[in-house]
């Protein structure tokens, strides 16, 4: 008896591709994405990030994203205003190591406090190198001929 519903229903499919039914539907044509590629058990969480345009460094353990977060120090504090403020960036992040410190979870990293006058004194220098950088040459007088 189910074979000759089988039938039946394949007599039809083969109908309507003969007549052209199946042609041009949407999403045909499109490959299939992750076709080909070895299975990833974390697919779905990298396609959201990649969808929704963030950063891959969410995805770190804490103790590497407070390590990240310090060697980057100097590129984040350049811009900053005022010393007040280089330190209260600095602060913060302290703030977070020590939280990390006290309940260590993740991998076993050493992370330790950042000196915020050793941050603080590199980010004069830089600003003073730039200062000196936008400061326009002296003009000299040109020689009389």
């Amino acid at each position: 008896m189910s074979s000759r519903w089988e039938a039946a229903a394949e007599a039809q499919i083969r109908a309507a591709q003969e007549r052209g039914e199946f042609d041009n539907l949407p999403g045909m044509g499109r490959p299939i994405p992750g076709r080909g590629v070895p299975y990833d058990e974390s697919w779905w969480i990298r396609s959201y990030l990649e969808r929704e345009k963030l950063p891959s460094e969410l995805l770190l353990p804490t103790p590497l994203l407070l390590r990240r977060r310090i060697e980057r120090i100097p590129d984040e504090v350049r811009d900053l205003p005022t010393e007040a403020s280089v330190r209260a960036y600095v602060a913060d992040l302290n703030t977070q190591v020590v939280a990390w410190l006290r309940n260590p979870v993740g991998p076993r990293v050493v992370v330790r406090p950042v000196n915020a006058d050793e941050v603080v004194s590199r980010w004069r220098a830089a600003r003073d190198a730039g200062d000196a950088q936008k400061r326009p040459a002296p003009q000299l007088p040109l020689p009389a001929d």
